[in-house]
């Protein structure tokens, strides 16, 4: 394998791929705490070690399989155990079959967007917050989806949008988290689950994916397959679908044989 350097290049092998992108966040030649990238046959494959990449240390895949196979476990020979595996559901399946020390996480969905927003798109009511509301953030979060990586306090989560209803409490809440300059991360969807449907959701992801766009050019969520009601949501917004995985490195007593 070899070691890539080079933002451009990276993203000449995996085709602009926008979760490579999102993944090879300040790549440094062999930086601590910062994102490396592999590259293996003959520039097929591509690996991205992201450490503490929304939560987790990610290791974003792209290729065909049987090229990425050898990769991925040189890569995590070098990076560590702790590195979980992120990348087309077909490709990351393939993996998990062909690699017995992987086992599947989860499967999800990536939606992603270059805009402009669909025509005719209202700009709804949704603001920048002060960082004096994030009390009151973190207890919606709390109470509308408590599941969510994106908090106030967690590293790479900063400034949250919100919106408000007439008697000024805070409805739904979003934020940009985890993005890299040319890929903005949405995360942090939630809405007071007492103010759902009056279309607080849409005003605030209105907002943040205006501002991802015109800040990044480019932005991108995780979502779960059976949010069907976001998954509307995003759609309408002109966000496209990708299905995705996620796997994991089994300690060493407890791989199969295969």
């Amino acid at each position: 394998m070899r070691e890539i350097h080079d933002h451009e290049e990276l993203l000449a092998l995996c085709g602009g791929d926008l979760r490579c992108a999102w993944a090879a966040q300040g790549l440094r030649p062999h930086s601590t705490g910062r994102s490396r990238a592999w590259t293996g046959a003959g520039g097929r494959a591509v690996v991205v070690a992201a450490p503490q990449l929304s939560v987790h240390d990610r290791l974003v895949v792209h290729g065909p399989a049987d090229a990425v196979a050898p990769l991925v476990r040189a890569v995590l020979a070098e990076a560590g155990p702790t590195y979980r595996l992120l990348g087309d559901r077909a490709l990351v399946h393939a993996l998990v079959d062909m690699l017995p020390e992987l086992a599947l996480a989860a499967d999800l969905g990536w939606m992603e967007d270059t805009g402009p927003l669909p025509a005719g798109t209202p700009a709804g009511k949704a603001e920048w917050l002060p960082g004096s509301a994030e009390p009151e953030v973190a207890r919606l979060v709390e109470a509308g989806f408590p599941a969510s990586y994106a908090k106030p306090g967690v590293p790479g989560v900063r400034t949250w949008a919100g919106v408000r209803e007439p008697d000024g409490r805070l409805a739904a809440v979003a934020t940009l988290a985890w993005s890299a300059p040319a890929a903005a991360l949405i995360s942090g969807v939630a809405t007071r689950p007492d103010a759902r449907g009056r279309g607080h959701a849409r005003d605030v992801c209105t907002f943040v994916l205006s501002e991802a766009l015109s800040r990044h050019g480019r932005a991108a969520l995780l979502v779960d397959d059976s949010n069907t009601a976001a998954l509307r949501l995003y759609r309408s917004l002109g966000m496209r679908y990708r299905p995705l995985a996620a796997a994991y490195l089994l300690p060493p007593d407890s791989a199969p044989p295969r």
